[in-house]
């Protein structure tokens, strides 16, 4: 697609200055820099504004929010030529907190800290990702990626001690073995399954009531894009898939995937679900489509914006899929 990069998170053309990383004195240089400025994140939300236009939160290096981190800061890249940080403030702890909306599908909460202005919260991305431009998208998803893959990878795969930050936050190091760990991205595939005028969609439970999208599941080792997308859509719905084609990508920091988007043609049209995959799966017509994008339908609702399935369909209803 000639307009791929144009999905959310995508295509801001950050300079993510990869070569600093492994200099502990350039490192350190940019976090005493003037111009340097910190992305605060907490239990995976960043800090935003939600005065329009909605922005990310560029903070002074010393502003009190980052004093309630304990980890090493992650360094995002420079912006103009300027450093760029992400801090986990999640030891810090509000006063009221709905522990059952942290990390539901769609958490509509937001916390603030003492000091900060009414507009400025910890907003769950997912919910506000449309409201950012591309650059802050691209640091929000970033930020929330790498501290997600930290809190959940604190200790060595080979020997099990406990391992350091290092290399500006992409990199651990087992201070015992002396093994490297690096980031995890997870290859997932997301398919526009179509045959002649008709989509294939799906809906899994525990999503809002109504709501269709894409489907979508892991690559496996050894396995190429296409022949995920010929499996995955077998196994969930029983559909076989001839010709696979790339489309476009998306990062999505929920918590750790790259959606791989591809165009498959189905060679049939029975559907015979998997209920431990998916809940439902149905054909829907171009027309049924716009209508449903429209908002005219109230029995289905579509896949939400920001997503890449969102993307993808609404270019097949506009006929730009090339």
């Amino acid at each position: 697609m000639r307009h791929a990069e144009t999905v959310t998170f995508g295509g801001s053309g950050l300079d993510r200055a990869a070569e600093l990383r492994t200099d502990p004195v350039a490192l350190a240089a940019a976090q005493t820099d003037p111009e340097a400025r910190a992305l605060a994140v907490w239990q995976g939300k960043p800090l935003i504004d939600k005065d329009r236009p909605a922005h990310l939160l560029r903070l002074p290096m010393d502003h009190p929010v980052l004093s309630e981190a304990k980890a090493a800061p992650i360094f995002l890249g420079r912006e103009e030529g300027a450093p760029r940080f992400a801090f986990d403030v999640s030891p810090w702890s509000p006063s009221d907190v709905d522990h059952e909306a942290l990390g539901a599908f769609l958490d509509p909460t937001e916390q603030h800290y003492p000091g900060l202005s009414d507009g400025q919260v910890f907003a769950e991305l997912r919910r506000v990702m449309t409201w950012l431009s591309p650059r802050d998208a691209e640091l929000a998803a970033t930020a929330k990626a790498v501290i997600g893959w930290h809190q959940t990878h604190r200790f060595c795969a080979r020997c099990g001690a406990a391992s350091d930050i290092t290399q500006g936050g992409w990199q651990r190091t087992c201070p015992d073995c002396g093994g490297h760990h690096f980031p995890r991205t997870d290859p997932v595939v997301i398919m526009l399954i179509t045959h002649g005028n008709a989509v294939l969609v799906g809906r899994s439970p525990g999503w809002p009531e109504g709501m269709y999208s894409l489907l979508a599941g892991f690559v496996e080792p050894g396995e190429t894009l296409e022949a995920a997308v010929r499996r995955e859509v077998f196994e969930e719905t029983g559909v076989h898939v001839g010709d696979v084609s790339y489309l476009a990508s998306q990062p999505w920091p929920f918590p750790a995937s790259l959606m791989f988007g591809c165009h498959g043609h189905a060679t049939s049209l029975d559907i015979t679900i998997d209920p431990v995959e998916i809940e439902d799966a149905l054909w829907l017509t171009r027309e049924d489509m716009a209508d449903i994008f429209a908002g005219n339908r109230t029995d289905i609702l579509p896949a939400r914006k920001g997503a890449i399935a969102h993307f993808l369909i609404e270019n097949w209803l506009a006929d730009t899929l090339d």
